[in-house]
C-alpha cells in the first residue's frame, strides 16, 4: 500500500494501519519505512479485540485484517486472512472503493 498510496489518495480514500507494538517501536518503525499513511500504535490491543482479529501462536501471532471503511463507518469489506502472506492485493481495495464511490454519487 506504501507504494501505491497516491492511487488511495486520488479517490480521497485514507489508510490507517492499527500495530500491537509499543508506540515507541511503532513510531520507529514508520520513520524508518517512511510509511506515507496513518499509523496508529494500540499496544493495548483494543482494535483487534474490537473487530474479532485472530492470534494464532502457530502462524506467528496475529492473524493480518483489513477493512474498507465507509465515511459513515460502515465496514465494506473485511478480510481475515488465515496465514501472514493471506493478504489481499492492492487492486481488491481500490475496486471496492471505486465501487463505494460510485454508489454515493
Amino acid at each position: 500500500m506504501r507504494d501505491h498510496y497516491s492511487e488511495f489518495a486520488s479517490r480521497d480514500t485514507e489508510i490507517l494501519a492499527v500495530g500491537t507494538d509499543s508506540t515507541k517501536l511503532f513510531q520507529d518503525y514508520w520513520k524508518k519505512e517512511k510509511i506515507p499513511y496513518i499509523g496508529l500504535p494500540d499496544p493495548e490491543r483494543n482494535v483487534p479485540r474490537l473487530y474479532k482479529q485472530e492470534v494464532n501462536i502457530f502462524k506467528l501471532g496475529r492473524m493480518p485484517l483489513n477493512c474498507v471503511v465507509d465515511i459513515e463507518g460502515r465496514i465494506r469489506y473485511a478480510h481475515y486472512s488465515s496465514n501472514m502472506a493471506d493478504i489481499p492485493d492492492n487492486e481488491t481495495f481500490l475496486n471496492v472503493i471505486d465501487q463505494i464511490n460510485a454508489s454515493s454519487n
